[in-house]
C-alpha cells in the first residue's frame, strides 16, 4: 500500500512542472488519427474502400459458401458428411441478407467526405463518392434479389436519446423501388467513376455490368412472377413488381449491355487454339484477359489466398495428403452441354433399343464432339489436369457367358486379376469420401499452378464477378424478351462460336435454348439459383420428386470390359445411375423465392412486413 501512495504523490508533484510547458495540452497524438486526416488522405480512403469491396455480399464463390454449389443441380457433395446430399427442403432463411452494417458504413463515408474532405480535389472527391455509391447499389442489389423490397437508407440514422426510436424504424420500400434506386444510382455515377479499365475496382463498365444484370432480374420478376397462377406478392408491393414494368427493365438491361458491347473495350477470350483449354483460360488467366470486367482478386504475395483448389482438386492429382474432391459435377450438368451438331447433349451409353452397351475404345470417346465448354468446366474420364491423367474408372464388367458381372473395389488405384486397372485412383466410388461419387471432377476455378492445392501455399486464382460472356447473354435475353429475335441470336451465336459451334449455329432462338446457354456458359459462377428464381421455375425443376431427374443428382460410371478373345475386350462402357450417397431430391418451395426477414429485425422494427409464406 505504501508504494501506491508513493507513486500517486510523485505523479501529483510533477503536475506543476508539466503545466509550465504551455503547449503540452495542444500536442497532437502520434497514434490517433483525426477525421479530417482520414477524409483528406486518398491512401486512407482507398484503404477503406478496399475493406468495403471485400465485404460485398456474396452468395457462392470460391472464397465463401462454395460447398453450397453441391446443394443444387450443378454438383453433388463427395466430401465427408452427407448433409448436402440430404436436403429435404431449403430453409426459409437460406439466402437471408440484412447487412445494414455495410450500408451504414458506406453512408457514413459519403457524409464524411462531404464534411471533412476539404483538401481533396473535386476530381478525387467525385471519384470516391462515385465508387461508394456503386458499392452501395451493389449491396442493395444483393439484398433485393434475396429479400424483395428492403428499406432504402442513404444517410445515417442517429438516435437522439429521447426515448423515441420510431424515427429510426424505416419501413420496407417496394421491390420495384429498390431496383429503380439501383438504376438511378448507377446512372448517376457511370460517367464519373474513373478507374480506367481496372478489373478489381469499379469503373464505368463495372457499373454498366451491374445495371445489365440487375435490370434483367427486375424485368424477369415483373414478367414471370405475374405469369404464375398465384403471383407472389404483398399488398404494399414489398414483394412483386407490376407486369407493365417488365419491358422498361428489359430495355434498361439491353441498353447497359450494348454500351459495354459497342465500346469495344472487352471481348471473349480467344487466345488458345484448343477451345476447351481456351474456355478454362478465360476464367483463370489474369494477365491480358479481355473478358474479365470485375473480379475479386487473391494474391500469394499479400497472403490473401484461398483453399478452393485444395478442397476440390481431383483425387489422384492432389498435392497434399488431406482433403480434395468435395464438390463434384453431376451428369445432369454434363448432359446439358450440347453436341457440336446442335443436338441434345445426352451421352450415348446404350444402343437405341437398350439391348446392349455402346463400346468405346477410350474413356473420353463418349464425350467426342461435345461443346468445348464442357472440357473447360469439368474433368471427365480420359482427360488430364496439370498434364497428369485423372484416372477415372469405377471397375470392370466381366462377361459371364450370358451377361456382365460388375466388379468394383473397396480401394482406389487397384488392379484386376488380369493385371490391368480395376478401380481408378480417382474413383469414382460409391462410398469412399473425398473422391468423386458422381464420376466427374471440377475443372473451372481449380488452380493449375503447382503447389496451389497445398495447405502451405493455397491458391491466388481470382473470382470473376462480371465477365463479357454474361453481358452477351444478358443482352440476348433482354432482346428476346423485347421481341428482337435477330439481335438476340447474334449475341448468343458469338458465345457459342467460341465454344466450337459454327458461325450462326442457331437460326432460331427459344427461351429454353437461351436458358440452357446460361446454364453451361456460367456453370459454377453463382448464376444458377438466381436464374431459376427470377424465371419462377425453381419450384418446378426442383420439385422434390424422386422420379424427376432434374431434382436428383445423376452419376456416370465407366467400366473396362473383361471379355478375352472378343472384340469388346478392354473396351469402355458406361452406367448412368442415381448418384451414390444421395438421399433426398432437391425440393424448392414457394417460400424459398424470398428469404425470411430475420426475427430480430421484426422484433426491433414493427414497420417491417413479413415476406409471403413466412
Amino acid at each position: 500500500m505504501k508504494s501506491i501512495y508513493k507513486y500517486l504523490f510523485l505523479g501529483a508533484s510533477l503536475l506543476p512542472l508539466a503545466a509550465c510547458e504551455d503547449d503540452f495540452l495542444e500536442r497532437q497524438s502520434p497514434t490517433l488519427i483525426k477525421e479530417e486526416q482520414v477524409w483528406n488522405d486518398p491512401k486512407m480512403i482507398t484503404s477503406l474502400l478496399a475493406n468495403y469491396y471485400d465485404r460485398l455480399p456474396t452468395s457462392l464463390s470460391t472464397l465463401s459458401n462454395w460447398a453450397d454449389f453441391a446443394a443444387y443441380d450443378e454438383a453433388m457433395w463427395s466430401g465427408n458428411n452427407d448433409d448436402r446430399n440430404n436436403l429435404v427442403t431449403y430453409g426459409t432463411n437460406r439466402w437471408e441478407l440484412w447487412d445494414y452494417g455495410l450500408i451504414r458504413d458506406i453512408n457514413l463515408a459519403l457524409e464524411n467526405l462531404d464534411k471533412f474532405g476539404t483538401t481533396l480535389t473535386a476530381a478525387q472527391k467525385t471519384q470516391f463518392q462515385s465508387e461508394l455509391r456503386f458499392l452501395r447499389a451493389y449491396t442493395y442489389f444483393e439484398h433485393v434479389k434475396r429479400m424483395g423490397g428492403v428499406p432504402i437508407i442513404t444517410n445515417q440514422l442517429i438516435y437522439d436519446f429521447s426515448g423515441n426510436v420510431t424515427p429510426l424504424q424505416q419501413p420496407r420500400n417496394k421491390e420495384a423501388e429498390v431496383y429503380d434506386f439501383i438504376a438511378t444510382e448507377l446512372d448517376a455515377v457511370k460517367d464519373n467513376i474513373g478507374n480506367g479499365v481496372s478489373q478489381t475496382r469499379a469503373n464505368k463498365f463495372t457499373v454498366l455490368a451491374l445495371k445489365s444484370r440487375a435490370m434483367l432480374y427486375a424485368g424477369s420478376i415483373a414478367k414471370y412472377n405475374n405469369l404464375m397462377g398465384a403471383p407472389i406478392a404483398t399488398p404494399g408491393g414489398e414483394v412483386g413488381i407490376p407486369a407493365d414494368k417488365a419491358n422498361d427493365y428489359y430495355t434498361k438491361s439491353l441498353e447497359a449491355s450494348k454500351e459495354i458491347i459497342n465500346s469495344g473495350t472487352y471481348s471473349l477470350y480467344q487466345r488458345n487454339p484448343d477451345l476447351g483449354e481456351n474456355f478454362f483460360d478465360a476464367i483463370t488467366k489474369k494477365s491480358n484477359n479481355p473478358e474479365a470486367i470485375f473480379a475479386q482478386d487473391f494474391s500469394v504475395t499479400k497472403d490473401k489466398r484461398i483453399s478452393f483448389t485444395y478442397d476440390n482438386i481431383a483425387r489422384n492429382v492432389r498435392e497434399d495428403n488431406l482433403s480434395s474432391s468435395n464438390i463434384t459435377p453431376t451428369l445432369n450438368l454434363v448432359e446439358d452441354f450440347e453436341y457440336l451438331d446442335g443436338t441434345q447433349g445426352i451421352l450415348k451409353n446404350r444402343t437405341a433399343d437398350n439391348s446392349d452397351y455402346i463400346y468405346y475404345d477410350r474413356p473420353q470417346d463418349i464425350f467426342a464432339n461435345k461443346d468445348a465448354r464442357l472440357y473447360g468446366t469439368v474433368v471427365y474420364p480420359g482427360t488430364a489436369f496439370r498434364g497428369l491423367p485423372v484416372e477415372i474408372q469405377a471397375g470392370v464388367k466381366v462377361w459371364t457367358g450370358s451377361g456382365y458381372n460388375t466388379v468394383e473395389s473397396g480401394q482406389l488405384g487397384t488392379n484386376y486379376t488380369d493385371g490391368k486397372l480395376l478401380t481408378g485412383s480417382s474413383g469414382p466410388h460409391r462410398s469412399i469420401t473425398e473422391v468423386s461419387n458422381s464420376g466427374f471432377y471440377m475443372r473451372k476455378y481449380i488452380d493449375p499452378t503447382p503447389m496451389s492445392s497445398t495447405r502451405g501455399i493455397r491458391s491466388e486464382l481470382w473470382w470473376i464477378r462480371f465477365r463479357y460472356a454474361e453481358i452477351l447473354l444478358n443482352a440476348a435475353e433482354a432482346a428476346l424478351e423485347l421481341n428482337m429475335p435477330a439481335e438476340a441470336l447474334g449475341y448468343v451465336n458469338k458465345v457459342r462460336e467460341r465454344a466450337g459451334f459454327g458461325a450462326n449455329s442457331l437460326t432460331t432462338l427459344t427461351v429454353e435454348r437461351l436458358r440452357n446457354e446460361r446454364r453451361v456458359e456460367l456453370a459454377f459462377e453463382d448464376h444458377r439459383v438466381w436464374d431459376l428464381k427470377r424465371w419462377r421455375i425453381a419450384h418446378e425443376i426442383w420439385n422434390g420428386s424422386a422420379t424427376n431427374e432434374d431434382a436428383i443428382p445423376m452419376a456416370l460410371y465407366p467400366y473396362r470390359v473383361v471379355r478375352p478373345g472378343h472384340p469388346t475386350h478392354d473396351k469402355i462402357v458406361y452406367d448412368k445411375l442415381v448418384a451414390p450417397r444421395f438421399r433426398a431430391p432437391r425440393n424448392f418451395q414457394l417460400n424459398n423465392y424470398y428469404s425470411a426477414i430475420p426475427q430480430n429485425v421484426l422484433n426491433s422494427n414493427p414497420k417491417i412486413t413479413r415476406n409471403p409464406f413466412q
